[in-house]
């Protein structure tokens, strides 16, 4: 049962759904914190952001919103809901008003991992089966990233064209975790997008992109820390 008077929402990322934050929510719901995981459409940035919103709109109270990758992009909107007192980045996107996620891709070559995105014949971008474990999580044992791999949950490809709002980072207080050994954004990107956020706190883990799932103590204790800063 929940004892503190925060709400702390995890919003997955492209290529997956709610259940890769599945090692990071029983770590907080026994710290005692009311915890949801969103599960996002991934049919365009406007309907995650409103799903999203949906949710926080059900939630008594504060929100902290956890963004993993494509669902930086869907905090940076959700989170201008007045009940949400911060934010936090795990290897994602936090793009500024007028930016895409491929006019941001657009600053450098493109990660190892993009040879891995195909596209279905209705617009929706899956990472091909059989590459998934080495461009999304090659620090994933292999039965994890299988996992992963075959319930994957594709995007549809207006998301990376779609451009972003006002962000909430710019006056709300943020945190974020660069993934160093990231192949689906690259780390340099993570960085930029980290420092012109100005966080309270950046940390940087020798991680592939999948880092809640690889490295989920240290994504944890950075998101406890968040809560109990504005908690």
């Amino acid at each position: 049962m929940a004892t503190k008077d925060l709400n702390i929402v995890l919003v997955h990322g492209a290529w997956g759904d709610g259940s890769h934050w599945q090692h990071i929510i029983p770590a907080l719901h026994k710290a005692g914190y009311k915890v949801r995981s969103a599960q996002n459409p991934l049919t365009s940035l406007e309907d995650d952001i409103q799903k999203t919103t949906d949710l926080i709109d059900a939630q008594e109270g504060k929100v902290l919103l956890v963004g993993h990758s494509y669902g930086g992009s869907v905090i940076s909107g959700a989170g201008n809901h007045e009940k949400v007192a911060g934010l936090v980045y795990i290897a994602a996107f936090a793009p500024d008003k007028g930016e895409s996620l491929g006019s941001i891709f657009a600053r450098r070559d493109n990660p190892p991992g993009g040879a891995s995105i195909y596209p279905d014949s209705k617009g929706f971008l899956w990472i091909k089966y059989d590459e998934y474990h080495k461009s999304f999580c090659q620090d994933l044992n292999e039965d994890d990233a299988v996992v992963m791999s075959l319930a994957q949950k594709p995007i549809h490809s207006s998301c990376f064209g779609a451009e972003a709002g006002d962000p909430a980072w710019k006056n709300k207080p943020s945190w974020y975790q660069v993934s160093e050994q990231d192949n689906m954004i690259p780390p340099e990107t993570q960085k930029e997008m980290a420092q012109r956020m100005n966080p309270k706190i950046t940390i940087h883990l020798d991680a592939g992109h999948a880092s809640l799932a690889s490295r989920p103590k240290e994504i944890t204790d950075l998101i406890l820390e968040a809560a109990q800063s504005i908690g």
